[in-house]
């Protein structure tokens, strides 16, 4: 059956995941809100959407300036939760930014409603948001859908949201075929140690490190498992593999399919901002999956 909203409210809208999602199931909207300060990011989400309606920061929206809000969704940044490389400050960090969530929500009153955010280091804090918003979450891995492994807690009153079916997508599934510039120098190229056989059953098979522990942007991975969490900090080194005898880094193709992203949707800015881009994104899929809960 067909599917209207009214108007969308996107916060952290990043790249616009969310709209992807949406269009992507075939639901249809007459205005699409925008909160987003990061310019590649908006850069992006323009070229893609262009009538999609920024509204800055999230801090300074002012709610009676908006018309009625169908749906709101948004993940607030989670440096502050994440129990991988985050500053454990919790909400007196950036993920306080989820009070302006929280803020929103109560004043646009959304008929349905989306809230994204990482496993977090302290129980405590998934309990607090889901006190504020009324809904325990649900944890979905994107392993599920796509070639990465990525668990994340959804909050939702969208109705009978369940696990989506394992498409069983490894990494050798979404190869770029275009991927020689992206070989490691010749430097990692000679600290290279393969440590298992590429058979499936080995998240990492092999090291650029010369001594000592092997540190997470030091692990060479292999075609034939799936990718571990890509990050906003990927950038400074991205992931390593070993694909037909060649060591090199993942593509921005390669983190746009492991995002379920549609191929070059990030294309025109430098790699550096793709890689952070994606890193920062959703995987459009696993939102697609939550949506056709709307429809089915």
């Amino acid at each position: 059956m067909d599917y209207k909203f009214e108007s969308i409210l996107s916060l952290f809208d990043g790249m616009s995941c969310g709209q992807i999602a949406i269009n992507r199931i075939g639901i249809k909207y007459d205005n699409y809100f925008a909160s987003e300060i990061d310019k590649y990011a908006i850069n992006i989400t323009q070229k893609n959407y262009p009538n999609t309606i920024q509204l800055g920061d999230v801090t300074k929206i002012k709610s009676n300036n908006l018309p009625n809000i169908d749906l709101l969704i948004g993940g607030s940044p989670c440096q502050s939760f994440s129990n991988a490389n985050g500053d454990g400050n919790g909400f007196e960090g950036k993920s306080g930014l989820f009070w302006e969530y929280l803020r929103l929500l109560k004043e646009t009153q959304p008929k349905y409603f989306l809230f994204e955010n990482v496993i977090m280091k302290k129980k405590e804090w998934e309990d607090i948001i889901s006190n504020a918003l009324g809904v325990t979450p649900i944890l979905i891995d994107s392993k599920l859908v796509s070639a990465q492994r990525r668990p994340r807690l959804y909050w939702t009153n969208i109705p009978n949201v369940k696990q989506p079916d394992d498409k069983g997508i490894l990494f050798k599934d979404i190869l770029d075929s275009n991927s020689s510039k992206y070989e490691l120098s010749d430097i990692l190229k000679n600290r290279f140690k393969q440590t298992h056989i590429d058979d499936g059953t080995k998240l990492v098979i092999g090291t650029t490190v010369i001594d000592g522990k092997i540190g997470q942007r030091d692990r060479v991975y292999g075609i034939n498992n799936k990718i571990p969490t890509l990050t906003a900090t990927d950038y400074k080194q991205p992931k390593q593999v070993l694909v037909d005898g060649i060591l090199r880094k993942v593509t921005p193709l390669e983190f746009e399919r492991l995002q379920t992203l549609p191929d070059n949707y990030t294309q025109g800015i430098s790699d550096t901002q793709r890689y952070k881009m994606i890193g920062n994104g959703w995987t459009v899929d696993v939102i697609s999956h939550i949506f056709k809960s709307l429809i089915l």
